[in-house]
């Protein structure tokens, strides 16, 4: 009987352990935060969104803190906008890379400013108004902007150099991109509103990712929504349409931070990454993490650092 007991004792131990792993060792992104991201008000928990490029500015802002002393916690991709947006206000992140326009109209769908300055400044003053927990630091000159982008191929057979050139076939075409494109005010409804262009059907892909990139290559769509600094617009050789009404409004990169979390040498850390970071510079790392050895993100933003002296 003494035995049995045992037995049962040790099995219930063993579930409760299994039971408590299973808990704690999923992949949920999130997983650990709290206020401010982290117990530790000294530690700073970076996130990323889920395309590569994100999360190797999430790694370059995470590994320039760091080489300033700050303590850095990172997390896996979130997903996009519309699930980090919501972890930086409840605390679960405390950091992670965004672009001023989309953020801006995330934040106020009705915001019509369209130039660099002006949208950086009505981003500031929309945070501090929606929610003055979070802001952002220095704007970088890089800019990525969504676009629309067809096939060498349609371009030619439609004469096709412009969204308003693209307007008449709408009706005809396919266009792919994210499922958030289908709602978010510069995505389709902007793009309907603007150009008076309603594709004939929207299939939900990824963001900028490869099944947009086979999808658009392959015909499935006819039309998608790729980043203007990804390298799969030169390798396949897309057209980006030309946004003459600027639909798209500019694409800063630059640093979303909880407040509580912005000292001096935070400041200072992610202001000199901002301070180098070029257009030019943003397309060399998308080319770098394509190489035919897929790199690291971490190792891509390891040896821009490195070649920046940062």
């Amino acid at each position: 009987m003494r035995r049995s007991r045992l037995l049962t004792a040790v099995a219930a131990t063993i579930a409760t352990g299994l039971l408590l792993s299973a808990c704690g060792g999923g992949e949920d992104p999130l997983a650990g935060g709290g206020s401010g991201g982290s117990d530790d008000q000294d530690t700073i928990v970076v996130g990323a969104a889920n395309f590569t490029e994100s999360q190797i500015l999430s790694s370059i802002f995470a590994q320039a803190l760091e080489a300033k002393g700050v303590t850095v916690e990172t997390r896996p991709p979130i997903g996009s906008r519309e699930a980090y947006v919501p972890a930086l206000k409840d605390g679960s992140i405390d950091l992670i890379p965004e672009y001023s326009g989309t953020l801006l109209q995330y934040l106020n769908p009705e915001a019509t400013d369209r130039e660099p300055e002006q949208v950086y400044t009505a981003l500031q003053q929309t945070l501090e108004a929606d929610d003055p927990t979070l802001t952002v630091l220095d704007r970088a000159e890089a800019e990525n902007k969504d676009a629309v982008v067809v096939t060498r191929e349609t371009a030619q057979q439609f004469g096709l150099t412009s969204i308003a050139d693209l307007a008449p076939r709408c009706g005809e075409l396919t266009f792919g991109g994210p499922p958030e494109f289908q709602t978010r005010p510069d995505g389709i409804p902007g793009i309907e509103r603007t150009y008076n262009c309603t594709f004939g059907e929207y299939r939900s892909l990824d963001a900028g990712g490869p099944l947009t990139v086979t999808a658009l290559r392959n015909g499935d769509v006819q039309a998608a929504d790729l980043f203007t600094t990804d390298a799969a617009i030169p390798e396949n050789d897309f057209v980006v349409l030309e946004d003459p009404e600027q639909n798209f409004a500019a694409q800063n990169v630059l640093p979303l931070i909880n407040k509580a979390k912005v000292t001096p040498e935070v400041t200072e850390a992610l202001n000199a990454v901002t301070a180098k970071l070029t257009t030019q510079e943003l397309l060399g790392l998308n080319e770098a993490a394509a190489a035919p050895d897929k790199p690291s993100v971490e190792t891509v933003a390891k040896n821009w650092l490195d070649a920046q002296n940062l």
